[in-house]
């Protein structure tokens, strides 16, 4: 038996520890422990719920947006706010590209070098490389003369001895399929993606008036003021730099970064039997169409043991058993006590001590939905499109398999993961333009309307903000009492999938997936960042540091 520990887990947002057994080249056992802790729960209490959606965005710096969507409505949740239609479609716009960006990113400069060997692109020839590429896509880049290009600039890194943004991985591993014209098709799309990112990130911008950390929301819509004649509003020129930064991006995630996802996903067929862990789902709706929160262009949904088709659709915020399900339990984390309590009873009152895989072993909670543990992620919310008959996503999901030559209920896995995400990138990428022209249409029968003024009144109210994150199921909770914050608790994506043990013992996400996972050599655990990282670990969403002697760090006030 070998007992492996890697800490961090690279290329993710925040200190992830994981600690696997390994016998006869399989995960037999897994912990999963997020290593730092998150204090701004406690840094809300006593603040105006109006503001919270401002300090939340500070729980990472990668998943800023969507704490701030989350976190405006659990207010408007429990004020019983409506919002404006052009508020909505503002919101959905950011969502949206934020998504895309978001998805973009994970592939190529989190993930893909778990599979692609960038040393091997050296030994690759142009001309085939454009040939391969070219076979798969249209994209106008797949040129011999841009791999050519590609190429030469990284043999001129290798040859300096600092491989730089390439260093540390681990290449010419056992685990390593692609050819070398793949991967060096790869590498040259890894280092296209960062400007198509960045393409992304400015028309969040454009319309959040920065990014990341969006400075456009209020309680009630938008301080996104519309007026197509003035230029220092929501006018018709920055319509049209919306719309042609979306358009480019579109065209390289579906011309590129889809089609790659595919042919990767094809010759690393194998991929699709591992990684499975735990397959309850949670989803939530997505994409309001209304003022009210009651209708939404994706829904959200329930899956018990994989049982895609037989899912319990969710479709709206208000749902009852959605809202009075959710719990975290603390038996196994480094917070005083040992029970399970709703988030609106919810309590982060951190209790360090060493790290003890029979014990207190990680900053995570651990939620459950009705006593489950669940996974949350795109998978999550294609599935429940999926089950409830959404043609668009049917059609990508069985076009997809397909190409692969996969059934649906393979992707019940780590590739199947990332595969989920490239589908949802492709669907986002198509939604970010609909909501453009929706907005615009909206505007153009008269209607300007982007906020409902709202006064927080006196009294008590409990409120949650629901919202489908790239990373999956999202939810901020709040009690306002006198208009101040009681209590605050985020259940974010990473909670549910990096839980540890609860306290029936039963495994998180990270943990279950892990379970079978084969590892070739156990000093390059290739194999477990590959399962690891097709969840996109955030986990400083997830939990903030603190001294483990309990000792004040700095004292910050703000004004």
């Amino acid at each position: 038996m070998a007992r492996i520990t890697l800490d961090p887990i690279t290329r993710i947002e925040g200190h992830l520890r994981i600690d696997v057994e390994v016998n006869n080249g399989r995960v037999t056992d897994a912990w999963s422990s997020a290593q730092m802790w998150r204090g701004i729960e406690t840094i809300l209490k006593g603040r105006p719920p109006e503001d919270a959606w401002s300090y939340v965005q500070r729980f990472c710096g990668v998943c800023t947006t969507v704490h701030a969507i989350s976190s405006i409505r659990s207010v408007e949740h429990a004020l019983g706010v409506e919002v404006p239609l052009n508020a909505q479609l503002i919101r959905n716009l950011m969502i949206a590209q934020h998504s895309v960006q978001d998805h973009i990113v994970h592939f190529y400069h989190l993930s893909a070098l778990d599979w692609v060997d960038v040393v091997s692109a050296l030994s690759a020839d142009p001309k085939k490389t454009a040939q391969l590429a070219q076979s798969i896509s249209e994209w106008p880049g797949n040129s011999e003369t841009e791999f050519k290009a590609v190429q030469d600039k990284l043999k001129a890194l290798v040859s300096t001895g600092r491989l730089g943004i390439f260093s540390s991985g681990y290449w010419g591993h056992p685990a390593m399929k692609l050819p070398p014209e793949a991967n060096l098709m790869a590498v040259a799309h890894y280092l296209k993606a960062l400007d198509y990112q960045r393409k992304a990130a400015q028309a969040v911008a454009i319309i959040g008036g920065k990014n990341p950390h969006v400075q456009n929301l209020c309680v009630g819509g938008v301080a996104t003021a519309i007026n197509m004649e003035n230029l220092a509003t929501f006018n018709m020129e920055r319509v049209a730099a919306m719309r042609a930064l979306m358009e480019e991006t579109r065209a390289f995630v579906q011309q590129v970064y889809y089609p790659d996802m595919i042919a990767i996903a094809t010759i690393y067929k194998d991929w699709f039997n591992y990684g499975r862990g735990v397959d309850n789902y949670l989803a939530v709706p997505e994409f309001p169409l209304d003022t009210k929160n009651t209708e939404f262009l994706l829904p959200g949904g329930i899956i018990e043991d994989g049982n895609i088709l037989n899912a319990r659709l969710i479709k709206t915020h208000q749902d009852k058993e959605l809202i009075g399900s959710i719990t975290e339990n603390v038996a196994r984390a480094w917070y005083q006590g040992k029970g399970t309590l709703h988030p609106w009873e919810g309590e982060t009152e951190p209790a360090y001590t060493d790290f003890a895989t029979e014990g207190k072993y990680s900053w995570c909670k651990a939620p459950r939905f009705a006593d489950k543990a669940m996974q949350v992620g795109p998978l999550g919310q294609l599935f429940s499109a999926y089950a409830g008959g959404d043609v668009k996503v049917r059609q990508l999901v069985d076009s997809s398999c397909q190409q692969i030559g996969i059934g649906v209920h393979d992707l019940h896995s780590t590739m199947g993961r990332l595969g989920a995400r490239a589908i949802r990138a492709h669907l986002f990428a198509d939604y970010s333009l609909d909501f453009l022209d929706r907005l615009v249409d909206n505007i153009g029968k008269g209607d300007s309307t982007y906020a409902n003024h709202t006064e927080i009144p006196d009294g008590e109210y409990r409120g949650v903000g629901f919202h489908e994150a790239p990373r999956g199921a999202l939810s901020h909770w709040v009690v306002i009492k006198n208009k101040k914050i009681k209590n605050y608790q985020a259940v974010v994506p990473s909670t549910w999938n990096a839980s540890p043990r609860d306290e029936k013992g039963r495994m998180g996400a990270y943990e279950a997936s892990l379970i079978g996972n084969p590892v070739a050599q156990a000093d390059k655990p290739l194999e477990v960042l590959r399962t690891i990282h097709s969840f996109d670990p955030c986990i400083a969403c997830a939990v903030h540091t603190i001294d483990p002697a309990g000792n004040e760090i700095t004292n910050v006030k703000v004004m």
